[in-house]
């Protein structure tokens, strides 16, 4: 199975409705002509609805950036996987973000993942290191415990892309380079291939995010076990993005 390069937008909690609107419209056209690509737009919860319909007919996908794990309930504030399925393909889960300022456990993270593939979404799962456990050399046994138990009795599943995104260059225009990232990729595959295996393992698209600019996406495309990238504040800017999956299908399709 060929892996498709997949580039996804995370517009995290930026653009209004009218914003998010007018970005589409900046980058549709050309967005969608670029072929060999899987392209995902994820805007904010108010304008999803928006921006399906502005996609509709294109080659451009739409993902959510968050979800709760019930599909109905007193939960105020939340969204649920039965209210995204009707606008969405995809949805991140697990984001450091996520983690960090809202308190998200693998626990509940694995809840959300076994929700969104029962109600017919895609997870886009995220795992990564914090600098001081990147410093004390202990990456892979943190990526190794967050997909074990992110993963727990999780069927295999091509359903699912994986974002290694090291948290300590998520937003500090600090990247990782294409090397640390290729080198924490393979080993990402290995896990899955012991979780799952290897078959799926090979299969499965796993993604760089962390700082990733149209001035270093080629550093990262251009390492085979790279099969795309969660780009954040460059998703904000048509012409960057566009460069971005343009550079992607060009270093892929080579």
């Amino acid at each position: 199975m060929m892996r498709i390069p997949f580039i996804a937008g995370n517009w995290k909690m930026n653009t209004t409705a009218a914003e998010a609107e007018k970005l589409v419209h900046d980058m549709l056209d050309r967005l969608d002509r670029i072929e060999e690509v899987e392209k995902v737009l994820c805007p904010p919860f108010i304008s999803l609805v928006t921006i399906r319909e502005l996609l509709k007919g294109s080659s451009i996908k739409l993902g959510a950036q968050n979800m709760w794990f019930e599909t109905k309930g007193a939960y105020t504030g939340e969204i649920s996987p039965l209210m995204l399925r009707e606008s969405c393909e995809f949805v991140i889960l697990g984001h450091s973000e996520r983690r960090r300022y809202f308190g998200e456990t693998d626990e509940i993270i694995n809840k959300k993942i076994k929700a969104a593939l029962e109600n017919k979404l895609k997870p886009i799962l995220c795992v990564g290191e914090r600098l001081e456990e990147n410093e004390a050399g202990r990456t892979e046994e943190v990526i190794g415990r967050q997909l074990n138990q992110d993963l727990n009795q999780v069927k295999p599943t091509h359903n699912i892309v994986i974002a290694y995104e090291p948290i300590w260059a998520i937003g500090t225009g600090k990247a990782a380079s294409g090397e640390q990232a290729a080198a924490t990729i393979k080993f990402i595959r290995d896990i899955l291939a012991e979780l799952w295996n290897k078959g799926i393992a090979q299969d499965l698209r796993i993604l760089y995010g962390g700082s990733v600019t149209s001035h270093n996406i080629a550093e990262f495309i251009s390492q085979p076990e790279i099969d795309g990238a969660l780009v954040g504040g460059s998703s904000l800017e048509a012409e960057e993005f566009l460069s971005i999956v343009n550079q992607t299908a060009e270093i892929k399709g080579d």
